[in-house]
């Protein structure tokens, strides 16, 4: 995470995202850089238009947890129908014994 807020820093900054940057900036942090990680996080925002992907909607990922609710309310609807017709079975079958 402290890798992104580097990257994110820098941005704001208006500084290159490079990876001098981003080990000085961990350094200043207390924090031991790894230099695959940070080499990877370079190259993977080189392809990135931070400004763009900050204006992106992240709640995105949200919208598919409903289905399954969803789901269990038809199940449960599905469900109710059946018990009400094998009570009105068992009703008719009293009426004959006493009708």
């Amino acid at each position: 995470m402290e890798y992104m807020y580097a990257a994110m820093l820098l941005h704001s900054a208006k500084k290159p995202i490079t990876e001098e940057a981003v080990t000085a900036i961990l350094a200043a942090a207390g924090v031991a850089a790894d230099g695959v990680r940070v080499k990877a996080l370079v190259a993977a925002l080189a392809e990135v238009n931070i400004d763009e992907a900050l204006k992106a909607p992240v709640f995105a990922a949200a919208a598919p947890a409903a289905a399954p609710a969803e789901a269990k309310e038809e199940k449960k609807a599905a469900a109710k129908p059946k018990v009400e017709e094998k009570k009105e079975e068992d009703l008719q079958g009293l009426g004959a014994l006493f009708g």
